[in-house]
């Protein structure tokens, strides 16, 4: 029997088709435009995602026999706004994660409404590329598509229904709403109020590993498979990679380097930051986590390689970098803003400490050194949480770098854990399929059989020394910037 993870990113979508004793034995990868309007605005089309499922799932299984393949679920791009009428036709463009138009709705929210009020109602306060300032933002600007709503509902979901016909969600991704009561499971009345829309419009709610429907008739006889092929909820991107990387449980921890970067932290009990810099969610094991996202990660590499170096000879630019811990050129990584901690739509990518001595190289190194510096700031909240981290897991496109690996392992001063398998959310979602399947009894015990360790990076002392030095230096920079960085997007 097989088990398909789909896992829907914002520059690609990803099948990924998994046996029943974990063993991924095919990939396949779709790729679909991003849009952006205007400046900080990010946008895709959701047909856009459906056609590339299409596609790409008839090529998944070419050589493989469709009809065993026993479930499907997913791994989704959080907090994107997908909004459909009483036709189930796509109203406009969805609003994605990392756009940045909700300044004024987030201010209301957090500032009107209260943070405290909203950590009550949810267990999080507002940041820009959450759902719920979203809605207020399309109320305001696009009333006459405000009217037309029928169904709220989340990237991936959209592809979940598009299968099934359940209008449905899991608590880890409708976590990211703020919609949601993270620590009762259920709407939130409060916020339901607040954005003045009704709880028939929002997707009935699932844990991960649920089963919401079977495959309608049309698409098993479009894709060769059968009626009865189980729909599992899935969840949000980094839950799902949380189940890929074995992140479950209480106390273990996951740093995912994909387009946006996430420090993700397992948790047995319900837990909120005190100063709701790091996200309270609940997770598709059932549990809960704590997670900081900084909104810019592989993408910075990616911009600076193939916009500006206009080069996607990756391997070729790092090879040249041998000065680990001495470079005096420093990256801020905000192209898209920043969330975690800044919580600052107005933040821009920005090099600082460059001289005539200044080669490509420092700027190559500046820009993996201030992504690692970032994912730093998230862990050192936890620290203050008095939550330990020692060591993680780490995944997303960018875990194929050796370099990065180590700058990470050095910053962090912590062991950094490659595992066999780098897909995380894809193969975090195969496996929330097999669950949802009874082929595993639990998503905990199939999360730690199934991700496999393949090496670790050790940090060494003196190079964490010199990074520890460094990133002393680094946090200084954006409290100096922030002033301007307002006074820029005036």
């Amino acid at each position: 029997m097989y088990y398909i993870g789909v896992d829907l990113g914002t520059s690609s979508l990803k099948l990924l088709l998994m046996d029943e004793k974990g063993k991924i034995q095919n990939i396949v990868s779709k790729e679909y435009n991003l849009y952006f309007p205007k400046e900080g605005w990010a946008e895709q089309n959701p047909q856009d995602w459906w056609r590339a499922f299409e596609t790409g799932i008839l090529e998944l299984l070419e050589d493989y026999d469709a009809k065993e393949v026993e479930g499907i679920s997913f791994g989704g791009q959080m907090h994107g706004l997908v909004i459909l009428d009483n036709h189930d036709e796509v109203i406009r463009p969805a609003i994605l994660w990392n756009d940045g138009r909700t300044k004024k709705q987030v201010a209301y929210l957090n500032e009107e409404i209260g943070k405290e009020k909203l950590s009550e109602y949810t267990a999080n306060i507002a940041f820009a590329g959450f759902t719920a300032p979203k809605i207020l933002w399309v109320k305001e600007n696009e009333p006459e598509n405000f009217e037309k709503i029928s169904k709220i509902m989340l990237p991936k979901d959209y592809i979940a229904y598009k299968l099934s016909g359940a209008f449905c969600t899991d608590y880890s991704d409708a976590s990211g709403m703020l919609l949601l009561d993270v620590k009762n499971k259920c709407w939130s009345k409060e916020m339901i109020e607040i954005c003045k829309i009704k709880e028939e419009q929002l997707p009935k709610l699932y844990e991960s590993y649920d089963v919401v429907g079977t495959l309608k008739k049309e698409n098993a006889e479009k894709f060769g498979m059968n009626e009865n092929v189980k729909i599992i909820a899935g969840a949000g991107d980094n839950a799902a990679a949380a189940i890929g990387t074995g992140t479950v449980g209480g106390g273990r921890c996951n740093i995912s380097l994909g387009t946006s970067g996430t420090v993700f932290i397992s948790n047995d009990r319900f837990e909120v930051d005190s100063n709701n810099a790091l996200h309270s969610f609940d997770h598709a094991d059932g549990k809960y986590h704590l997670m900081g996202c900084i909104l810019s990660a592989a993408s910075c590499n990616k911009w600076w390689m193939e916009n500006i170096l206009e080069t996607k000879d990756y391997n070729n630019e790092q090879d040249k970098i041998d000065k680990l811990g001495e470079n005096s050129v420093y990256f801020l990584p905000y192209l898209m803003g920043e969330r975690s901690p800044h919580n600052d739509s107005n933040a821009r990518g920005t090099f600082v400490g460059m001289t005539m001595d200044t080669k490509r190289e420092d700027m190559t190194l500046a820009v993996l050194e201030g992504v690692a510096y970032a994912i730093r700031d998230c862990v050192e909240i936890a620290k203050k949480q008095d939550i330990p981290i020692k060591s993680a897991t780490i995944c997303g496109g960018g875990a194929k770098s050796d370099l990065w690996c180590k700058i990470i392992a050095n910053v962090l001063n912590i062991e950094i854990k490659r595992l066999e398998t780098e897909e995380g959310p894809g193969y975090g979602a195969a496996i929330l399929a097999a669950v949802g399947c009874e082929v595993y009894e639990n998503v905990e015990s199939a999360s730690l059989k199934l991700s496999k360790e393949k090496m670790v990076i050790k940090p060494e002392k003196e190079l964490a020394e010199k990074y520890n030095q460094r990133y002393q230096k680094f946090k200084e920079l954006y409290p100096e910037m922030k002033e301007l960085f307002g006074k820029l997007n005036q």
